[in-house]
């Protein structure tokens, strides 16, 4: 039998490629015969880079910039031919601000990391967005391109404030945004009352943070801030859109670059997963995307997640034929404290199910 193990991250607790790697390791334990193929996956957040550079090889240039609240971290550029792949999270990323200070929090250090791109000679540099810690509207990634205002944009979402003039800058090569995120700028669905709480801001700060984007938008690009995919990760989507960029969802550019489909015709099983298995897995997460190309190709999909918040009438509309919860079958002390142990246990006890005889 040919299974295709193709999850996301478990977030906080296992990469994509570890998490492929425990599952293998239980599922070999019990169907030892079985042939696995692992591809390991992601949307535009965190793992990225690093899903793309195993599936796709190419070189991995190391670059310092500007943390989301001025603290040097390092990230990397991925340069594949003539095209550059960075991370925005690697430089705007929620566990670098811990959820705090969101109103402080800059972009400027995915603004330096697409200029390191184009700086190597990259003609086309893809971003991949998801997991920031920032909701500046994408500000500071312009004020590190050139972008130039009557505000100072790399000061947070708080600096925007009164901002009434912005000249965008030219970026010198073409953007593409990858991101598994639909929702515009602002407003009820926009990125502050969308995501503001998780980045740390209260309830209390989510209309005056939405107006300063607001003004933002006026004097940017009104109708660009309308736009599906313009409040990705606090509106970097936005910042990148006015510059030209090309939005194509996370999900899909990578299992392109894994050649999913193909691999998905040659197995009997597919397996993905993430740390939680929700409704929300329909926006464009990986669970959702593997399981369409799983159904294009006439295989079942099954899903291994942290935890399961749907039940079997919204995971079958998924796509997923079953679900199996680490924190059901283990218990949430070792789901945690074990994360790849525990996934394989589960893995193992999955096969048991559907492994069989070719």
């Amino acid at each position: 039998m040919r299974v295709l193990v193709a999850p996301d991250k478990f977030a906080g607790t296992l990469t994509a490629v570890e998490a492929a790697e425990a599952i293998a390791a239980g599922w070999r334990r019990r169907a030892p015969d079985d042939e696995l193929d692992l591809a390991p996956m992601a949307d535009g957040g965190p793992g990225f880079v690093d899903v793309l550079h195993a599936a796709l090889g190419g070189r991995l240039d190391v670059a310092t910039v500007r943390g989301p609240l001025g603290e040097p971290v390092p990230a990397t550029v991925l340069r594949v031919g003539d095209t550059a792949y960075v991370e925005s999270a690697q430089a705007c990323g929620l566990h670098l601000t811990g959820g705090e200070r969101a109103e402080e929090a800059s972009t400027f250090g995915v603004g330096e990391l697409v200029r390191a791109a184009i700086g190597s000679g990259a003609t086309t540099v893809v971003v991949g967005l998801g997991g920031s810690g920032t909701n500046d509207g994408g500000a500071g990634l312009l004020a590190a391109l050139g972008a130039q205002a009557d505000r100072p944009l790399d000061a947070g979402v708080a600096g925007l404030a009164g901002v009434t003039e912005v000249r965008l800058p030219s970026p010198g090569a073409s953007l593409v945004l990858a991101s598994d995120v639909d929702i515009p700028l602002t407003g009820l669905f926009g990125a502050t009352k969308t995501f503001g709480p998780q980045k740390g801001l209260g309830e209390d700060r989510i209309a005056e943070v939405d107006g300063w984007l607001e003004g933002f938008a006026d004097a940017t690009n009104r109708r660009t801030s309308l736009d599906k995919g313009a409040g990705a990760a606090g509106g970097l989507g936005f910042a990148l859109l006015c510059l030209g960029a090309r939005r194509e969802p996370g999900i899909r550019l990578v299992a392109d670059a894994v050649r999913l489909a193909e691999r998905a015709r040659r197995a009997d099983l597919v397996i993905t997963g993430e740390g939680a298995f929700d409704f929300s897995s329909r926006s464009g997460k990986v669970p959702y995307g593997v399981a369409e190309v799983a159904a294009e190709a006439l295989r079942p999909c099954v899903a291994i997640a942290g935890q399961v918040l749907v039940g079997a009438r919204e995971m079958r509309a998924l796509g997923v034929e079953s679900a199996y919860s680490l924190v059901e079958l283990v218990g949430e002390e070792r789901a945690f404290a074990d994360p790849a142990g525990a996934l394989a246990d589960v893995a193992a006890r999955v096969a048991r199910t559907w492994s069989r005889p070719v």
